[in-house]
């Protein structure tokens, strides 16, 4: 039996030609430019059209995209920033590089995001912005969190690293804070065989303070001129051009990881009273980075597919507050229920374009047999 990864086995296959010939012409291009230049100017200009958005500047990455947000808003020590109890350790890893302090809100039990009320709660004198980030394939409760933050007077990022391709309300993700990032690390919806990310805003102000911290504190009129302690976290000429190559197959790509999502929710949906809970069928808010269930018999579901040639993958095995680095953020006695339980109970199943029809019936099939096969559970 063929064993199903988790991740495709061959993520760019279909595109290697296309890819050796950006690398070479790139690399012999006569202006031998090979960050920041005319395809990265193109690249944000194709998704600040693709967004309605006002600008989009190209980094690293996606938490160098969190970093230079958090430096263009000025947050640093003394400050404090909300973020979710469960999630990446960037959430909680930038805040602290900036100098200021996470505090952890709780989640909501069927989106597995940051809960407004919970973070809402956790308001002081000293917050200065707060951090929802979309988990898996649902986003946050963005209307709530934006007005929260107006009424406050907060600054709003959005973690819609995974999330691109989602829209809420008829806005795309990345769209509803102060500023959003994307990821185009490898296996994100639009990943790319590298590192890489976008800082997504309309606020002309911020985003030409984030374009001059991405390449250490110049602003592009004066060469060796540095306003501020900027970073080095520009974009690379190669992957600027591949991924421009590749964004016109991008919406093929999405549509293709929502169909297979739809048909393990509905094959998943009766299997609530054994135990297992599976996102919802489609919807407002939702995106199709990472499908996943949630089931107190995690480990032996995990095992029955593992036994099945099928791969899964445990997201965020214990909440950021539980980590020995963010240890000393979190109040001595408090606690966060709902993340606890999300990280006991959370298994993601394979999801991406690359998964044949069979593939896909032979996960669902496999899940389903272990739910019939097992003792009956409370969800």
């Amino acid at each position: 039996m063929t064993r199903v990864p988790f991740f495709a086995a061959d993520l760019f296959g279909h595109d290697r030609a296309a890819l050796l010939k950006t690398v070479y012409a790139v690399g012999t291009c006569d202006d031998q430019k090979f960050i920041l230049g005319e395809h990265t100017a193109r690249f944000e200009h194709e998704l600040r059209r693709r967004l309605g958005a006002a600008d989009v500047v190209a980094c690293s990455s996606g938490t160098s995209a969190l970093t230079l947000v958090l430096a263009a808003m000025g947050v640093g020590p003394g400050d404090e920033v909300v973020v979710p109890a469960f999630g990446c350790a960037p959430l909680a890893a930038t805040v602290v590089g900036a100098g200021a302090r996470p505090v952890f809100a709780d989640i909501d039990p069927v989106t597995m995001t940051a809960d407004p009320a919970a973070a809402e709660s956790l308001v002081t004198v000293r917050t200065k912005a707060v951090m929802p980030a979309h988990m898996f394939s649902l986003m946050a409760d963005m209307p709530r969190f934006r007005e929260l933050a107006d009424r406050l007077g907060l600054w709003l990022v959005e973690d819609s690293a995974l999330a691109q391709g989602g829209t809420l309300g008829g806005r795309p993700a990345g769209r509803w804070g102060d500023a959003g990032v994307y990821s185009f690390v490898q296996v994100k919806t639009f990943g790319m065989p590298g590192e890489g990310g976008v800082v997504i805003t309309d606020d002309p102000a911020l985003a030409a303070h984030v374009r001059m911290l991405r390449n250490h504190g110049q602003d592009g009129t004066q060469r060796f001129h540095h306003h501020r302690v900027g970073y080095n976290s520009r974009f690379d000429e190669v992957m600027a051009a591949f991924q421009l190559h590749r964004l016109a197959g991008l919406d093929d790509r999405l549509s293709r990881r929502a169909e297979i999502a739809s048909y393990f929710s509905r094959r998943f949906a009766p299997l609530t009273e054994r135990g297992i809970v599976a996102p919802p069928v489609g919807g407002d808010g939702r995106f199709h980075y990472v499908y996943t269930v949630l089931t107190e018999q995690r480990d032996a579901l995990a095992a029955h597919l593992a036994a099945h040639d099928i791969a899964t993958h445990v997201y965020y095995p214990r909440p950021l507050p539980a980590q020995p680095a963010f240890a000393r953020y979190a109040p001595p006695g408090a606690t966060w229920p709902v993340a606890e339980s999300a990280a006991r109970r959370t298994l993601s199943l394979p999801l991406y374009p690359q998964l044949a029809d069979v593939e896909v019936e032979r996960i669902a099939d496999t899940v389903c047999a272990f739910a019939h096969s097992s003792p009956q559970e409370d969800p």
